[in-house]
Order: structure tokens, then C-alpha cells, then sequence
């Protein structure tokens, strides 16, 4: 792999470090605090073309790749991680480029890029998390419609979507669990739909988090993503090796932003009589920190690069993902250690991006499970 980016991506990185740092740093705090999305962000991140640029021109995007999307990603996290989850008002669009029919397609995807409409993919569940293969929300066949019922648990975007993808019980006597799911596009304006925004959350406050429920919830059997029914999971995972790429890098943003506050603070910051900067204690740190965090870039670079170009490897987008996610953890971490008191402090946004960097180890598939994906194989199923 040739790890030079091009001129154009040079430039998309760089038009995204620009509106991060031109437009973020005036509401980010505003919005952790309230808990708010930021509406009139991902708007003027829609006219930039920022969001869904992985999404076809002949649906309205720029059908660029997802590499293109992780660098967008990184330098909006640089920033500020819950900011950009603006980003991520395309979440599930994968199951309709990759899966759905042509209609389909052309009715939903274009107000993405537009910032016309947001939408969301439903898996977890209170009792499911890990485990989409159990999940219990069904979507029976009534005539023409599916009624769906059940619950969904810590849904990106589920109170601010418009439309959002549902992985559905529809095969329950299924002998092969995993073939027992299918995901149906489910409209949020549809009676019996309810969605409940979490509070309080640890970080990520500017990105909306949602419970939602389905009480008799009917949606037309062309909702369904794909030909026939029980192909979901399949289909998920096939999503996921996209998704999480993504996911992947955002602790990689944050962590870079967050190394260039430690420098800054170690040049300025004296003990002794002589700036921090000085004591090899914090040079070891800072040279461990930028080490950790250009392996964790250079490791989601290449996994994006290669999904862009058909070469899919779960593998290594479990190591990305889970490699990434530790990396700002531990990164951050140090941050707050170098900064001391002043990094316990609200006001100087450390501490935010010490609550922000956890969710990456947790969300779409936890550590815990990216490195049995690894395991598996590298030791044969």
C-alpha cells in the first residue's frame, strides 16, 4: 500500500481541519453541557460537503471513499469528538448502498448530503448488545406491511432521525440463528414509534443517544433492505467492516488533538524554574503518546484504504478499531496527567475529551469483541 495520500485528499483533510477549528470550538462546549446536536454545524457541514462523501454522485454525494470519510472524521475529532458526530447523520446508509434496491436508493440516500434529512441503524438492544444474532424485535408479515415491536437501546442519532434502519426478528423458526434477521427501514414520523433521547451520558453529549420503542409500528413490506428476508446479520456485519472504520479513527482524531494541547501546555507550563517540557519524564511521555497515536492512524489509513479498493479484512478492522480505541484512551490519559489540576478543570476542555474517548472501546462491537474477531482469525474457526 502506498501511504502518500493525493493532492484532493490533502485537501479534504485540510478543509476539514479549517471548519473544525473555524466553527466547532464555538458550541462544542455549549452543546456537551445541554446535551444539544448541532443542528446549524452538520447544516453548513452538508453545504461543505463533509457528510456522506462515501455516498454515489447518481445519489447525490461525491462518491469519494471511505478513506476520504475517515479524514474528515480525524480532523473533526482533533477538535472535538462530539461535534463531529455530524459525520455520522449517515449511519446505515452502508445497509442501503450496499444491500438496498435501486428505489430505494434514490429516495432516501440524496437528503443525507443535502442536509435535508439524518438518519440511524437500530441493533442493540437492552438484552442483545454484543450479541445481534438474539436480538427480539419482530417485524411480522400482516398482508401488504410489517408491524414491528420491540425495543433498541443506545441508538446513534434515534430522536433527530428521520429514518432509521432496524435490524428485525423475521425468521424466529429459523434453525441457524444468525439467519433469523432483517433489517427494515422504519420512517420515525410512523404511529407507534417513540424515541427517548439518554441523558447524562458519560461524553459524546453533542451526539444524540436514544432508546427507542415499537408498539405496532407498520411499515410496507418495500421497506425491507435487500431481496429476501433473513440475510441481516450477514448484512450488518458486512456494514460494520465499513463502519467501524470509522468509529476507529475517531480516537485517533481526539488523541491528536489532545497530544497537541500537552505540548503546547509542556512548552508554557514552568516547575522548578524551567517549562515541564524540559524534565524527561514529559518528553518520554509525549514521545510514547505521539508513537502510540501515529501506528493507531497509520493502521486505520490502511484498512480504509483497502476497503475503498474491495479488499475487506475483518481482522484488521478489529485491530483498528480496538488498537485506535485504546490508543486515545491511554493517550488522553496522559493529557490530563501532564496538565494536572488544569486538566481536572472544565474550562480548559481536557476533561471532555477524557469522558469523549471512551465510548470508541464500547461502540459497535466492544474491545472485548473486536479482539475475538481477531483471535478467530488468526486461529482458524
Amino acid at each position: 500500500m502506498d501511504f502518500e495520500l493525493t493532492d484532493e485528499q490533502k485537501d479534504i483533510k485540510k478543509a476539514a481541519r479549517e471548519f473544525a477549528e473555524g466553527t466547532f470550538p464555538e458550541v462544542a462546549e455549549e452543546c456537551d453541557i445541554n446535551e444539544t446536536f448541532p443542528k446549524v454545524l452538520w447544516k453548513k457541514a452538508c453545504e461543505l460537503g463533509f457528510v456522506g462523501v462515501f455516498i454515489n454522485e447518481a445519489y447525490g454525494g461525491p462518491g469519494l471513499g471511505i478513506l476520504e470519510n475517515v479524514l474528515i472524521m480525524e480532523e473533526f475529532c482533533r477538535v472535538d469528538a462530539g461535534c463531529a458526530g455530524v459525520i455520522l447523520t449517515t449511519l446505515g446508509s452502508e445497509f442501503i448502498l450496499l444491500y438496498g434496491r435501486e428505489e430505494q436508493k434514490k429516495k432516501y440516500l440524496p437528503g443525507l448530503t443535502k442536509g435535508e434529512t439524518i438518519m440511524g441503524m437500530a441493533i442493540t438492544e437492552p438484552d442483545a448488545g454484543s450479541d445481534a444474532a438474539s436480538i427480539t424485535t419482530t417485524a411480522r408479515r400482516v398482508k401488504d406491511h410489517y408491524v414491528i415491536n420491540g425495543n433498541k437501546m443506545f441508538i446513534t442519532n434515534g430522536s433527530i432521525a428521520d429514518f432509521i434502519i432496524v435490524l428485525c426478528l423475521t425468521n424466529e423458526n429459523e434453525r441457524v440463528k444468525s439467519k433469523r434477521q432483517s433489517p427494515i427501514l422504519v420512517e420515525t414520523h410512523r404511529r407507534g414509534f417513540e424515541a427517548n433521547q439518554l441523558k447524562r451520558k458519560l461524553g459524546m453529549r453533542a451526539s444524540d443517544t436514544s432508546e427507542l420503542h415499537f408498539s405496532e409500528v407498520e411499515v410496507p413490506l418495500e421497506n425491507l433492505i435487500g431481496d429476501v428476508e433473513g440475510e441481516g446479520f450477514y448484512q450488518l456485519m458486512a456494514v460494520f467492516n465499513r463502519t467501524r472504520v470509522t468509529v476507529a479513527v475517531i480516537n485517533v482524531g481526539a488523541a491528536q488533538g489532545g497530544l497537541e494541547k500537552a505540548i503546547s501546555y509542556s512548552k508554557q507550563r514552568k516547575q522548578f524554574g524551567n517549562p515541564i517540557g524540559s524534565f524527561q519524564a514529559i518528553q518520554f511521555k509525549l514521545a510514547e503518546m505521539a508513537s502510540w497515536i501515529e501506528a493507531a492512524r497509520a493502521l486505520c489509513y490502511k484498512v480504509a484504504w483497502m476497503v475503498d479498493h474491495g479488499k475487506v479484512d475483518p481482522k484488521l478492522i478489529s485491530m483498528a478499531k480496538w488498537f485506535a480505541g485504546e490508543v486515545g484512551v491511554k493517550v488522553i490519559d496522559e493529557v490530563v496527567q501532564i496538565h494536572g489540576g488544569y486538566g481536572y478543570l472544565g474550562e480548559y476542555g481536557i476533561e471532555r475529551l477524557y469522558r469523549d474517548v471512551k465510548l470508541a472501546e464500547i461502540v459497535e462491537g466492544t474491545k472485548e469483541i473486536e479482539k475475538l474477531i481477531i483471535a478467530r482469525e488468526i486461529l482458524g474457526r
